[in-house]
């Protein structure tokens, strides 16, 4: 039987929880979130659609999500859970529809934990939402999802003829749409002299793709390397090319689910 695009990414992340101890930490995390998020995908409310007003279906299910989040997440994710457990039930659908309002600009980082939990909420939603989407247009776009407008959160290279095919994958509802092997998804810049690759012998199908143009860059997984990858697992995996990145002087064009 063939495993669910949810059960892909709970095997994978469990896999290199085992693999990477630097990471099991944030890839166990990731794992309970994936659970939640997939009873939470299998059970969207039946005809929805992408108006806001549609989050009122969703509404019922947030605290039962808090409840799990809560006892799932490191602090400060599990405290924030529990506040907003804790505020009328009326706050909750102001928050959700608060942060879907801004969710294609919203760049998870610290501070910010109630946008992340919402984020978390979701993103199965929006994901949802794009599955049952029409085909998406069969051309190259830019830099942003042609389906929701929020930034990547990877780079995908899929074997094409004699050599490989670039996409990208949204960060919010999981779309993904191709664009030019050589181009920053950030600025356009096409100069090869200007786009910066680093890979790591540890994550061989695995390379920072940075822009020494507009300074940011995203990691990109190369399923011609490593047909087991799951790109958006093992970009939240590869923790030591952040770094690299960071240390050089580059910015995340999007962090991932976990802020990272």
């Amino acid at each position: 039987m063939m495993r669910s695009k949810w059960d892909q990414r709970i095997r994978r992340a469990d896999e290199l929880a085992a693999a990477h101890p630097f990471a099991a930490e944030v890839l166990r995390f990731y794992s309970r979130i994936s659970s939640l998020q997939k009873d939470l995908y299998l059970g969207m409310p039946a005809g929805l659609v992408r108006e806001t007003s549609d989050l009122r279906m969703l509404v019922p299910k947030f605290p039962g999500f808090l409840v799990s989040l809560a006892a799932a997440a490191p602090d400060p994710i599990a405290q924030c859970a529990r506040d907003l457990k804790g505020r009328d039930p009326s706050q909750w659908l102001e928050i959700l529809m608060s942060f879907w309002d801004a969710a294609p600009r919203f760049q998870p980082e610290a501070g910010r934990e109630a946008e992340l939990v919402a984020s978390i909420f979701l993103q199965p939603y929006a994901e949802y939402l794009a599955d049952r989407s029409g085909p998406m247009p069969a051309r190259e776009t830019f830099g942003t999802c042609p389906f929701c407008a929020a930034r990547p959160v990877a780079g995908v290279l899929r074997q094409e003829g004699d050599g490989g095919k670039r996409s990208l994958i949204c960060a919010l509802c999981a779309t993904e749409w191709n664009i030019g092997r050589i181009v920053c998804p950030a600025c356009g810049e096409e100069t090869v002299e200007k786009l910066a690759v680093y890979t790591a012998e540890q994550f061989p199908h695995v390379r920072v793709e940075a822009c020494d143009t507009c300074r940011y860059y995203i990691k990109t997984v190369d399923l011609t390397k490593n047909g087991h990858a799951v790109p958006v697992v093992d970009e939240l995996a590869t923790i030591p090319l952040n770094l690299w990145a960071h240390q050089h002087g580059y910015v995340k064009l999007r962090a991932n689910l976990l802020g990272i």
